[in-house]
Formats: C-alpha cells, structure tokens, sequence
C-alpha cells in the first residue's frame, strides 16, 4: 500500500547560523532531508557527521541523510551509526551497492538509493527490494534553488510501476526543484516523498507551506 505524501524539508536552504530555529520552523513535516556533499562527486561542499549529529540534537523528525560524495561504502554506515534514520547513497557512486545496503539495514535504519538524472533506474529492478526508497533526482545534485526537470516524470513512472509489479514496499522520492507548482506532476508519476527546500524555507511560513505542498500531492499519489 503506498502511504501518504511524505514533505521532506530540505536544510540546504535553511539558515545555517540559526540551525535549531529553522528546525523548529518545520516540525510538523514529516522528516528532514540533510545534504551530505564532499566537493568531489559534486561541486559544493556542505554537511558531514558532526553537522548530522547537531541536527538529530535539535529535533525529533526522522533524518535522511543524502550522501552525495565518493566512497559512500565507507562513510554511509557511519551515518547510520550517528542515528540516522534513512541513508540514502548514489547508485553512481557506490562500489558494492547491494552489500551497502544490506549493511545499512543490518544497522537497524532504512536505506535509499539515489539517481542522477542521466542515470537510470533499468539496472537496479532485480534488487530494488534491497531498498526502502528510489531517490529520483529532479536536478543535477549539488546545489539547492535550482529548477525542477520535468523530463524526469516517466522514470518517476517507470520506477513506481517496477515496484508495483515486484509486489514491494518501496517509497519513491523526488528531489530538486519541488513547489507548489510541480509537486502534483511528481506525485501522478508515481513520487510519494518529496524533498522541498527553497519552496519550504523561502516561505514566510514555513509549517504552512509543508501542508500546503502535503495537501497538493495527497489526491495524486496511488
């Protein structure tokens, strides 16, 4: 059964000086999206397990962390350990992903795998009961604010229609460029997390702005 819309606010966008307010904006969403990106496998740098540590201090959302760096099979266990309750890797970047993620799972915490837009999701049907969630990137990762690419929508289709024919339990994400004005065609494809952050932290509300792109995707999601 798939469950209803997840709003992931994304802490890219928050002001990093005022890190426990800004989390307390968006405690009513439904977790907390933490970038995790090296200067390597994308160029920017931001986050790291002492800033994830900080995060799981100030709030009692469940936290993804999205490990956009090289060399995941080394470092996303350590996220798990720091109490993480999602670690989401890229397939790009993964040596062994299959081994990494029965390691996250036998670490008690969920275990995503993401895709960059050129990358699909064909070679990965066979083993997505290894996973708890597809992170369908909607930009090119590495940076927030940018625009959301709607070419991306069939294989948000593609992926929940492989889950659906497998028999499994798997949420699919969409990341990058999620408002109010394209989160219900994410949600028809078949996405049903949704990681906002400039939408969710540029709002002068920002509680009211998760319901309100929590509101627009429930009709849509199956």
């Amino acid at each position: 059964m798939t469950p209803a819309p997840a709003i992931h606010p994304s802490i890219l966008n928050a002001d990093q000086a005022h890190l426990a307010d800004e989390l307390d904006r968006v405690a009513d969403a439904d977790g907390l999206h933490v970038d995790i990106m090296d200067n390597h496998f994308v160029p920017n740098h931001f986050g790291g397990p002492s800033f994830v540590e900080a995060v799981l201090a100030h709030t009692a959302l469940p936290v993804d962390a999205h490990l956009m760096i090289e060399a995941p099979d080394r470092w996303a266990p350590v996220y798990a350990e720091a109490g993480c309750a999602s670690v989401t890797f890229h397939a790009e970047a993964a040596s062994a992903p299959l081994r990494l993620a029965r390691e996250i799972r036998a670490q008690g915490r969920r275990v995503g795998l993401a895709l960059r837009p050129a990358t699909g999701i064909e070679p990965y049907v066979d083993i997505l009961g290894e996973f708890d969630m597809i992170l369908v990137m909607t930009v090119e990762p590495g940076f927030g604010g940018q625009s959301f690419i709607e070419s991306m929508m069939p294989k948000v289709s593609r992926t929940r229609k492989a889950i659906r024919d497998a028999g499994l339990d798997v949420w699919v994400q969409v990341d990058g460029g999620v408002s109010r004005s394209t989160i219900e065609k994410a949600a028809q494809a078949g996405a049903n997390n949704f990681v906002a952050g400039s939408a969710v932290y540029r709002a002068e509300d920002a509680a009211a702005e998760v319901e309100a792109l929590r509101q627009l995707a429930a009709p849509h999601v199956h």
